[in-house]
């Protein structure tokens, strides 16, 4: 079945855990440094035969072999997977930062929560039948890119690689190599950027590069985040028009944005950029919707907490209350930072928060669905592949220090006993299983 490999459930495969820390090759202060935040470039490409040989402007040779990488969370696909995948979800340093002092209990502290959080999310997966549609849909994607990119003449071979379960990035990233792709673009099917998302997987992308010879020498472009391309905003504009046909006088209709949550601290202490690329892309949006004569009143909320610390309000659940209670009675919801149906649209919005909205006096409802194979999206994501394929730099291995190590024997017993009274006491405390108990995954 699965063997523990690090801080993760894998398959059972030789793997090479590598890592890669390149010199900065983007200016953006927020963003990782080892990749560039792909946004704006050209290039025309000509196909001259199927083996991917292509005749190209903007810095490309002939005999490319093109990859195109999508990233993606991953889901369980049955019940059984699911206590497997919050452990690996949670075991993510990403996902829960702890201080270097307490780094020892990552996976500790992923077990209990996993142990803790299955059961309702287990209730969650087998109200959407029994598991989720994630991988389904996002291979449906990368088989709709790649006829998208041959329709422009450009033969790619593309790959999914799911941050926590089953295709693992590194199976992925293993079949590049056998492959014998020269030059790949990485495309992460998150709008905006957050450490917790793009950022983990970029994470691992570069642990694998590292030190091997074939992976540090391909040239790869990261396209940091798309939230604000044009084809992007006008499918999202598209399908709340649509949606918004479905109401007896649509222009009363409120148009609630809900996007996942991440805890504030990601934002206010370590710089992620997700709050404010998450405020530009709804002003965008409504900007289009604007154009075309429509002027809905909207809001933005987050969705989806976990445990006891603030994550970025508003909160969907309060304010929808709230909406109610000032007497919103048409409602539009609108998942912004999902473009995949899954257990976070299927569940907690059209049965959770639609039961919520109904109760606090909510009379007309609807939900405007994800983007998955959407034409015009599918278009814009291929068009972003070929924008972002003459800006592919090979990653260089750095010669600086990985991580500090702590050689003080004494120094590090210590550290592990002070550190195991604490976690003792944090993850058995009644407020802290009640927290996890209460909040939703």
């Amino acid at each position: 079945m699965e063997a523990a490999t690090g801080s993760r459930i894998l398959p059972q495969m030789n793997l090479r855990n590598l890592n890669h820390n390149s010199s900065s090759l983007c200016p953006q202060a927020r963003l990782p440094p080892t990749f560039c935040n792909v946004t704006k470039a050209s290039v025309a490409l000509n196909s001259n035969s199927n083996d991917k040989k292509i005749n190209a402007v903007g810095g490309l040779s002939l005999n490319e072999k093109i990859g195109v990488l999508l990233l993606n969370l991953g889901g369980p696909e049955t019940l059984q997977d699911v206590q497997p995948f919050l452990f690996n979800l949670f075991a993510d340093p990403d996902i829960i930062r702890l201080p270097r002092l307490f780094r020892f209990l990552q996976q500790p502290l992923a077990q209990l929560i996993s142990v803790l959080r299955a059961p309702k999310s287990k209730e969650g997966y087998a109200a959407i039948g029994g598991g989720s549609p994630l991988r389904k849909i996002t291979d449906e994607q990368a088989n709709a890119l790649k006829l998208a990119l041959n329709a422009k003449e450009v033969p790619a071979n593309v790959y999914v690689a799911m941050r926590y379960w089953y295709p693992f990035t590194e199976e992925a990233v293993h079949q590049i190599k056998r492959d014998g792709i020269t030059r790949l673009v990485v495309l992460p099917l998150y709008p905006q950027y957050s450490i917790s998302t793009t950022g983990s997987s970029v994470r691992i992308l570069r642990d694998m590069f590292r030190d091997d010879t074939y992976l540090s020498r391909l040239p790869v472009a990261i396209i940091q985040s798309w939230y604000q391309r044009e084809g992007y905003i006008k499918s999202m504009a598209d399908l709340i028009e649509k949606e918004l046909q479905i109401f007896p006088n649509p222009e009363e209709a409120m148009i609630f944005f809900s996007a996942h949550g991440v805890p504030v601290s990601y934002v206010e202490d370590a710089g992620d950029p997700y709050k404010d690329q998450m405020e530009e892309c709804i002003f965008l949006i409504m900007k289009e919707l604007k154009s075309r004569g429509i002027n809905n009143n909207h809001t933005l909320a987050y969705q989806s907490r976990v445990g006891p610390v603030q994550w970025l309000k508003p909160y969907t659940d309060e304010v929808l209350v709230e909406l109610g209670q000032k007497g919103v009675k048409s409602l539009l919801a609108v998942p912004v930072s999902f473009v995949s149906e899954h257990i976070e649209t299927l569940e907690e919005i059209d049965m959770e928060y639609k039961h919520l909205a109904l109760e606090s006096g909510i009379t007309n409802w609807g939900r405007v669905p994800a983007l998955n194979c959407t034409s015009s999206f599918i278009t814009d994501l291929a068009d972003a592949v070929i924008e972002a394929l003459p800006s592919a730099m090979a990653m260089s291995t750095s010669n600086t220090a990985s991580e500090e190590v702590d050689n003080d024997i004494f120094g590090y017993a210590a550290k592990l006993f002070f550190g195991s009274i604490l976690a003792f006491v944090l993850l058995l405390s009644p407020k802290m299983l009640s927290a996890f108990r209460n909040n939703g995954l």
